[in-house]
């Protein structure tokens, strides 16, 4: 099919929607010279710890990542689904992220076929996705397309399912009509930041990853875990979700997912601490197939349990 016109907004947002993902929202090239200054103000305090990535000058020039970019195609999938972890201390908290299959396996299969159809409608359009894989400020482009906010958490909420959804998107050289960005709604709520149990939201829309649990369970590379971090996991061994479970957006308007990947595997929502402080490297890989936990190898998830006990 080789048409002459490209796509319109109604039918890409249609496709989108037609092939699984919650919602979509379109944003222009430019326009977050804001966010950018944000990220470089972040960087120069040292927030990012020691994930050098974020450094990358590509976070801050679109076009760096693909030259012929003109729209991007932003994308969120709701991921919630309502079990509850057990209140016992001997259980360990994996975030809720990562208790059914691996998101970017099934986030990419969508983008990979959303993209095929937006070049079968003519050989000259160019698309590139991404979830998380790549040096794009996927919060900040979903908040210029409309999907949602970055609320004072650092997390993007959207009005219809909170902040239990994952983002990605599409770049190309289609010149489309971009929607207009989200507006903050967080109000005066400072929920997320009093309940911190390691102060890491140093003032509200900053995030110090040198004091946040998530960082630490799943990028520290270290042997040991910071005496500060340690002393305050409360049960935390893979992320961490206390900022979303207290924030009212998520306790008012999460709603299940109708994603079947997304149900959490056997063992994800109540494992036992003891249990994880000695997990051998067989039974780690037997136990978190096809998981986003892969990324936390059996050494850390070790220190992360025995920091809890």
């Amino acid at each position: 099919m080789n048409q002459l016109s490209p796509p319109s907004n109604i039918q890409i947002k249609e496709k989108a929607l037609d092939i699984g993902f919650h919602k979509v929202g379109i944003a222009a090239v430019n326009g977050i010279d804001n966010q950018i200054q944000r990220l470089e103000a972040w960087l120069a305090l040292g927030y990012h710890a020691d994930m050098e990535w974020m450094g990358n000058p590509k976070r801050q020039n679109i076009k760096l990542v693909m030259s012929e970019v003109r729209s991007l195609i932003c994308v969120a999938l709701n991921y919630y689904t309502p079990q509850q972890r057990p209140q016992g201390k001997e259980y360990g908290k994996i975030s809720r992220y990562a208790w059914g299959r691996d998101y970017h396996k099934v986030m990419q299969k969508k983008l990979k076929a959303f993209s095929m159809w937006l070049e079968s409608w003519g050989e000259e359009i160019q698309t590139r996705y991404y979830v998380d894989t790549g040096p794009i400020q996927d919060k900040v482009w979903a908040q210029q397309a409309g999907i949602g906010w970055i609320a004072k958490n650092g997390n993007v909420i959207t009005r219809e399912y909170g902040s239990w959804v994952f983002l990605g998107e599409i770049l190309t050289n289609l010149e489309l009509t971009p929607d207009n960005p989200h507006t903050e709604h967080c109000g005066s709520c400072t929920r997320c930041i009093e309940n911190c149990p390691t102060e890491a939201i140093t003032q509200p829309f900053v995030v110090d990853a040198n004091r946040c649990i998530a960082y630490h369970t799943i990028e520290n590379r270290d042997e040991k875990l910071p005496e500060h971090i340690a002393q305050n996991m409360q049960g935390w061994v893979a992320g961490c979700d206390i900022c979303q479970d207290v924030c009212p957006w998520n306790q008012r308007f999460a709603k299940t997912t109708d994603v079947e990947e997304f149900q959490p595997l056997p063992g994800n929502i109540a494992p036992k601490l003891i249990e994880l402080a000695k997990i051998t490297d067989e039974k780690w890989d037997k136990q978190f197939p096809a998981s986003a936990l892969r990324r936390i190898k059996p050494k850390m998830l070790r220190r992360n349990a025995s920091a809890n006990l």
